[in-house]
């Protein structure tokens, strides 16, 4: 299953939608970043969802490796949140 690390920026007026959408399906681990695995339909949906929520001048990225084994994390200061799904 793919890796995904995923960042928006959107407008104030859709950040609460957005929140909520990539809440469904990876970890929030600091303000507009989350991360998790994900299998490929389930990163399909994420990235239709997206494309339905985004105006102009909104921008969302999605960083997908091919599986987890292939990604390693840096914190550094705080850290804000957690890149397992469960609390």
């Amino acid at each position: 299953m793919p890796y995904v690390v995923a960042v928006y920026d959107v407008a104030v007026e859709r950040n609460a939608r957005a929140l909520r959408l990539f809440r469904r399906y990876l970890a929030h681990v600091q303000n507009s970043v989350f991360e998790g695995e994900l299998s490929p339909a389930q990163l399909a949906e994420l990235e239709a969802a997206a494309a339905a929520l985004v105006a102009e001048g909104d921008s969302v990225v999605v960083y997908a490796m091919r599986t987890a084994a292939y990604h390693e994390r840096r914190v550094i200061g705080a850290e804000k949140g957690s890149p397992s799904p469960f609390l």
